[in-house]
């Protein structure tokens, strides 16, 4: 059974920082390309960072320069480096493969950015 377990998530001023974390269980990391995703109230959920099973990562445009997306396949965790946090970045933040599985979503991580 793939379990993503996604942490890290909290409450910050504009400006701050966060890192969220994904534990996996019941899949490999490295076998698969796996993104972050993101989801606000009222919209759709959306893809904010990948990382192929190479590593070259791509982000929303939005995020570019801000987040960075990186995984540690010895401890099978796929991780999300998020500086210079916006209010627009407010959501719940999930990690799936990518492209995403329905089977696999977790609770995802409530991040708030306060301005």
């Amino acid at each position: 059974q793939v379990q993503l377990m996604e942490s890290g998530g909290g409450l910050v001023q504009a400006g701050g920082s966060l890192r969220l974390s994904c534990k996996a269980s019941g899949i490999s990391i490295s076998s698969r390309p796996m993104g972050w995703y993101r989801q606000a109230p009222g919209l759709e959920r959306e893809l904010v960072a990948t990382i192929t099973r190479g590593g070259s990562s791509d982000y929303l445009n939005s995020v570019k320069g801000r987040f960075t997306i990186s995984r540690d396949n010895a401890k099978n965790t796929v991780y999300l480096q998020m500086n210079s946090l916006k209010p627009e970045d407010t959501a719940v933040y999930y990690c799936n493969i990518n492209p995403s599985y329905d089977p696999y979503w977790g609770q995802g991580t409530q991040v708030t950015v306060s301005s």
